[in-house]
């Protein structure tokens, strides 16, 4: 009975651990891709053709 306790304990601590970073991650990356859109659409008056 311990070890199907131990079990499901570290399986709830890694889902934890990968939600959050999974969420971190995509704050980061939607974070940057905002700041990168921002800058093209600021600059787009400085390209030629």
């Amino acid at each position: 009975m311990e070890k199907l306790f131990n079990n499901v304990t570290r399986s709830g601590v890694i889902s934890l651990v990968l939600g959050i970073l999974s969420l971190v991650l995509g704050i980061t990356v939607g974070v940057l891709s905002v700041i990168n859109g921002a800058l093209l659409l600021k600059d787009r008056t400085k390209i030629t053709f």
